[in-house]
């Protein structure tokens, strides 16, 4: 048992201490749920009267919304027929979790026991003279059905995505990875939320002191709420003052899947769809699930566009605000010419130019995500083309600039993470600033630190820009060019070599192991 299993049951222990024990007294402990949840209209209390007088009373209390109806019918039904039988209170617990129809029954034993899994939409079971309650799972209620991911969209690949009910997702990890070696670690934090997380990594390759280092930093939260998974993101990560991400968040199952084959931990939060994979490199935000399913040259290729739309969105305002500005004698004649005729009319010089479309842009952008879907649309169409076009003809931007800054926006929808998309988004205004004011040498003042940057931070203690600092050969067949499946013999080498290899070393192409039998018949 680690420390962090001992810390954690020594509290439980002592939080069952100091619980009010349950009552015998059917009475009683009625009257102590009316006190604590009375007020609340959805709070249910449905008793049950014996036929006969060596039966004990019994008591089913839930919440109204939280529980499946047709579970509860059923509940109800088999709890009469019980009582019918005129079996008395010691055959009534024994018989309970056997003859119920209810796959999950749990014994109760403290008020703040019962409190919580009426809360949790479990129904409780309460019998007279008895300091035993029993709560069933017939959780239930208005879910969300299991729909195509809105935010990681893939051409090929798998269609489902994660929901808010932390059940379904376990259970669709679970149908990907059929393996007992997928733990699953509970815990529930938030102190008026209760919110249930959970841990997940498969044993035998996931490193056992990252799995301790991330319990530790969670049951070491302290907070009022949680109500999703960027609370723990922020809570939990190494690095608070960085504007690079330094955990991966997903809604693709088949996602979660590959990052749990090659040692990485998944953190599930109940009531979001996006899941957390720690701990995570740069390269990882600029990979797809979809690289996996399409031939190795198509996703090399796609990598590369990638990173370059990175260094685009990065880069590209900042360059054309430093050479139109400063480092004129670097551009070619005929388009320093084209350019200086166009700014000839603008009243604004290219710093403020850019950074008035750049504002614009995003206030477009965002006014196009909360408006209704029904006139999103005509909102970026209007911003896009009208305000560009009636801008230009005004005189108030140039031509060169609407289109540097289109391409950067569109670069910058590539980057297929939002959260690496976003960081780039902020950098990049301090970058034309340092550009309108130094020209090429501001871009080099404000870039060095953010490499510098990239190359020390850490992710639960794995540096951030692993396989290039410090150099790791192995995990080049999976960094920018992606190698076919038969020559990736090894996991990544991102947090040591337990179990380090996913494929026979004899692995080849079927094309080539049957031209090396024919050459070797005997073998």
């Amino acid at each position: 048992m680690t420390q962090n299993d001992q810390v954690r049951n020594a509290n439980e222990d002592q939080n069952h201490h100091h619980s009010n024990i349950l009552s015998p007294s059917l009475e009683e402990t009625l009257s102590v749920l009316k006190q604590k949840l009375g007020k609340n209209s959805d709070f249910i209390i449905r008793q049950l009267h014996a036929p006969l007088s060596s039966s004990p009373g019994i008591a089913v209390s839930y919440i109204d919304g939280l529980i499946d109806q047709q579970l509860l019918i059923r509940l109800m039904e088999a709890l009469s027929l019980q009582l019918s039988e005129g079996i008395s209170h010691i055959n009534l617990e024994a018989r309970l979790g056997s003859q119920l129809p209810i796959g999950n029954l749990k014994s109760l034993y403290t008020e703040e026991d019962m409190i919580n899994s009426l809360l949790e939409g479990e129904a409780i079971i309460i019998v007279d003279d008895s300091t035993r309650a029993f709560a069933a799972a017939i959780s239930g209620g208005a879910k969300r059905a299991v729909e195509e991911p809105s935010s990681q969209t893939v051409i090929r690949g798998p269609k489902e995505g994660f929901t808010e009910d932390i059940a379904v997702n376990i259970a669709m990890l679970r149908r990907k990875i059929k393996s007992p070696d997928l733990c699953i670690e509970s815990l529930k934090i938030g102190k008026y939320t209760q919110t249930r997380v959970a841990v997940s990594y498969i044993q035998g390759i996931a490193d056992p002191e990252i799995v301790q280092e991330i319990m530790r930093r969670l049951n070491s939260i302290e907070t009022d709420s949680i109500l999703e998974s960027g609370y723990i993101e922020e809570f939990i990560q190494d690095q608070g003052q960085s504007f690079f991400p330094t955990i991966y968040n997903t809604e693709r199952p088949d996602s979660v899947a590959g990052g749990l084959l090659e040692g990485i931990v998944a953190i599930l939060v109940d009531g979001t769809p996006f899941v957390l994979l720690a701990p995570a490199t740069f390269f990882r935000f600029f990979t797809s699930s979809e690289d996996y399913y399409e031939r190795f040259d198509l996703s090399s290729f796609l990598r590369i566009i990638r990173l370059g739309s990175f260094m685009t969105t990065l880069l590209l305002p900042a360059l054309y605000i430093a050479t139109t500005t400063f480092q004129q004698e670097m551009l070619p004649t005929t388009l320093f010419i084209s350019l200086a005729a166009q700014r000839e009319s603008t009243p604004l010089p290219a710093l403020l130019e850019a950074l008035v479309m750049e504002v614009t842009f995003e206030i477009i952008r965002e006014a196009g995500i909360r408006m209704p879907r029904a006139v999103g649309p005509a909102i970026s169409i209007v911003g896009a083309l009208v305000l560009g076009q009636a801008a230009v003809q005004a005189g108030l931007v140039s031509a060169a600039m609407v289109i540097v800054v289109s391409f950067t926006a569109i670069s910058n929808f590539v980057i297929p993470s939002t959260t690496m998309a976003g960081a780039v988004r902020l950098l990049r205004f301090g970058l034309m600033i340092l550009a309108g004011s130094f020209g090429m040498y501001g871009i080099l003042i404000g870039f060095v630190p953010i490499l510098f940057r990239i190359v020390t931070i850490q992710s639960l203690g794995v540096p951030y820009f692993m396989t290039l600092v410090p150099l790791n050969k192995t995990n080049w067949k999976d960094l920018i060019i992606r190698a076919p499946w038969w020559k990736m013999k090894t996991r990544p080498k991102l947090i040591g070599d337990k179990n380090k290899h996913r494929q026979s070393v004899q692995q080849k192409p079927f094309a080539q192991q049957a031209m090396k039998q024919e050459r070797d018949p005997l073998e």
